[in-house]
């Protein structure tokens, strides 16, 4: 089968590898569809952390199951998808019903050899049903589902301002789905095309340009001058997590969805003062995959927006460079293993 293997950073390379062989409890997925993300672009960029080279990225995937793996209520030839954080099951973590950060976790595309080829065998218990969704909405599962653990992880309440920091897939995916929460959503970022297209997503009712806008008092202008009581992080930017510190209100709760490699600092007392809450957020757990699943069936989501590029899977090497520039106006590339 075809592959494409990131050698080292800035460096991909095709090659033909072995099938998959039938194991029990592992699924063999027929891969059609991949989204590249932030994680796909910095490992090719050398900027991800928890990486080693060579790798096999790829985590967004859909497609077609070949093999059931054992998997009770799936079948043959139905679309799927799947939560690509595979778990032991047995950690602390994993026994308080956190698999998302199990202590010895292995990321799909990340830890490991991930979708950028033709089969992948995963868990079978990591399967996700397609119901009815397209190959395009299946493939995006997975990044709104860490911006719903993120807006789970904050306790997003009706009414109140939610900012989210970055205007990336990510970020557009918490910035909805924090709006389906009652959240009142305020989108900061850096980039006035993003922001426009923020503008134009029925649940963000205000943008900030970092650039342009003076954040701090345009903030107090829209909360009436008590700030944001919910600040979310899709950068994974250092400056931008920490400038994000001083746009928290009283008694606020501040997630970092991002993840960047050095270690962050911000002002004890002012965060003292506040009784702020600072959070992590992983990943996601099932919850939030069928969550996401359920919202796009209601026709609460339609990512199929975010998509701005198409590729053939033998063309992606040639073009993976160019989506590293902010100024290709790439949101979300879509990489296709067929012609439909």
């Amino acid at each position: 089968m075809k592959t494409l293997t990131c050698t080292t950073p800035g460096k991909f390379a095709y090659s033909e590898t072995a099938m998959p062989e039938t194991q029990a409890g592992k699924a063999i997925i027929r891969i059609r569809r991949i989204g590249v993300c932030g994680t796909d672009l910095h490992a090719f960029q050398g900027t991800q952390p928890f990486f080693n080279y060579p790798r096999i990225l790829g985590h967004e995937l859909s497609g077609e199951l070949i093999d059931t793996g054992g998997a009770k209520g799936f079948a043959s030839g139905e679309h799927v998808t799947f939560i690509p954080y595979f778990n032991c099951g047995s950690c602390v973590a994993c026994r308080n019903g956190k698999p998302n950060c199990c202590s010895s976790i292995s990321v799909c595309g990340v830890h490991e050899d991930g979708g950028m080829r033709e089969y992948l065998s995963v868990p079978a218990d990591s399967l996700i049903h397609g119901d009815g969704l397209s190959l395009d909405e299946l493939a995006l599962v997975e990044p709104l589902a860490i911006g719903a653990h993120g807006v789970r992880r904050a306790d997003v309440r009706r009414g109140e301002f939610v900012l989210v920091v970055g205007a990336g897939p990510i970020g557009l995916g918490t910035m909805e789905l924090a709006a389906i929460a009652g959240g009142r959503v305020i989108a900061l970022d850096v980039n006035g095309g993003r922001l426009e297209f923020c503008g134009r997503l029925p649940g963000v009712q205000h943008t900030i340009n970092a650039i342009t806008e003076d954040v701090t008092a345009r903030l107090m202008e829209i909360t009436g001058g008590e700030m944001p009581t919910v600040v979310i992080d899709a950068t994974g930017s250092r400056k931008a997590i920490e400038n994000a510190f001083s746009y928290m209100a009283h008694g606020a709760r501040f997630v970092l969805i991002g993840l960047q490699k050095e270690a962050i600092s911000f002002s004890h007392p002012e965060f003292h003062k506040r009784e702020a809450t600072l959070m992590s957020s992983r990943n996601a757990t099932r919850e939030d995959f069928e969550w996401v699943v359920q919202c796009m069936k209601a026709k609460r989501l339609d990512p199929a927006t975010y998509i701005t590029e198409r590729v053939a899977f033998m063309q992606t090497a040639g073009v993976f460079e160019r989506w590293l520039d902010p100024a290709s106006g790439v949101i979300k590339a879509m990489i296709s293993l067929d012609a439909g």
